[in-house]
């Protein structure tokens, strides 16, 4: 019997692998076991205990490298706000099924993953199919990261990332840098402070610096001919432990996003050279950007998704990061990269999420497509 793309999300939904702490293991293998019985070779990679990565081909005996296809099983937590929806059961209430992960992103994990059990039993000779399901895509990518660092990843002439985009192909994404900035200072009773060191007031002055920040002076590029400017945004700070003190400690976290062209070691060192010694600056998230230059393929995909979208795709970037730049480095950095999902992108990350039912069968057509006129058949 032929896995339903809606059966196969609901499946899904049924895991809580909300990260942290993510706990992908029970949902790793119940997809690997899944490919396994459709002919693919399974292996599982963990890169801490139950954080599991699922890497699964068919085919791949031929000199064109396989297509890779890859989505995230970890999920973000359900926030503070009450759910109408049952978060867990995969509910549905007419065209939208309900579920944390329904549109980030376990229906792109299905409906790529009931294309490639489909076109499995003709593969045997072709370039092939490699699916990537990785753990704690929403916590820094660490399982994309990690599967890239310890080279096993093998080979592929092309990656699909089925995040969310409403089946719209996007071309890549900005970079993702946070840093934790740290003001040091000397306690001393509030009524004097004169006795004391105030850190947030030297966080203050680093505050000033950043807002003033020139990208092009420090890192040689203010602007991408498709994404735009860089941005910072100052997140979060903390500073103190009571009123009647003078606070010897204050932190800052800030929110990067970055350009192609943008090296993230040397704008870290910007931003240290940039405040001096009033504080230190630590690297706490770093995902580099995302970018293809359209080529002959990526115009096949645009030709493949035009029917289920608003009219022929141009060149665009999506707002949010993803394990695309992980991966494509781990395959070598010159491979070709589409994000494309059934998700809607506005749903991700909140309360009673829920993504299109019929969406998520237009992105089996898309996927199946694809991975048909990669390997011929």
């Amino acid at each position: 019997m032929r896995t339903q793309p809606l059966q196969l999300t609901r499946e899904l939904l049924h895991f809580n692998t909300i990260n942290p702490p993510g706990m992908e293991r029970d949902c790793a293998h119940h997809l690997g076991k899944l490919l396994e019985t459709a002919g693919f070779e399974v292996k599982y990679h963990e890169f801490a205990e139950a954080r599991t990565s699922v890497f699964a081909t068919v085919g791949g005996r031929h000199e064109k490298p396989p297509i890779c296809f890859t989505g995230h099983i970890d999920i973000v937590p359900l926030g503070m706000a009450k759910w109408s929806k049952d978060p867990f059961t995969g509910e549905t209430d007419g065209d939208r099924l309900f579920g944390r992960g329904s549109t980030d992103m376990k229906s792109g994990i299905a409906a790529f993953v009931v294309a490639a059990i489909k076109l499995a039993p003709f593969l045997k000779n072709s370039p092939g199919i490699t699916l990537v399901l990785t753990a704690s895509e929403e916590v820094g990518c660490e399982g994309a990261k990690y599967l890239a660092e310890e080279k096993l990843l093998d080979r592929a002439g092309a990656i699909v990332v089925a995040e969310p985009t409403a089946n719209y192909p996007y071309i890549g994404h900005k970079g993702l840098m946070w840093v934790e900035i740290e003001t040091k200072g000397k306690t001393a009773h509030g009524s004097m402070p004169e006795q004391g060191e105030n850190a947030i007031l030297k966080m203050n002055k680093v505050i000033a610096k950043l807002e003033h920040f020139d990208w092009k002076h420090e890192c040689g590029i203010d602007c991408h001919h498709v994404m735009g400017k860089p941005t910072m945004n100052i997140a979060t700070i903390h500073g103190g432990l009571n009123t009647n003190s003078v606070p010897d400690s204050a932190k800052l976290t800030v929110d990067i996003r970055t350009v192609p062209g943008i090296d993230h070691v040397h704008l870290c060192h910007s931003i240290q050279n940039l405040i001096g010694d009033i504080g230190s600056v630590r690297k706490i998230v770093d995902t580099p950007p995302l970018y293809s230059e359209p080529d002959e393929w990526i115009e096949s995909v645009y030709v493949t998704a035009t029917p289920f979208i608003d009219g022929k795709p141009s060149p665009k970037t999506i707002m949010f990061s993803t394990d695309g730049a992980d991966l494509k480095r781990g395959y070598g950095g010159a491979v070709p990269t589409v994000i494309i999902g059934p998700g809607q992108p506005e749903m991700a990350h909140q309360t009673d999420e829920w993504c299109s039912v019929s969406r998520i069968d237009q992105s089996v057509e898309i996927f199946e497509k694809i991975m048909r006129d990669w390997n011929g058949i």
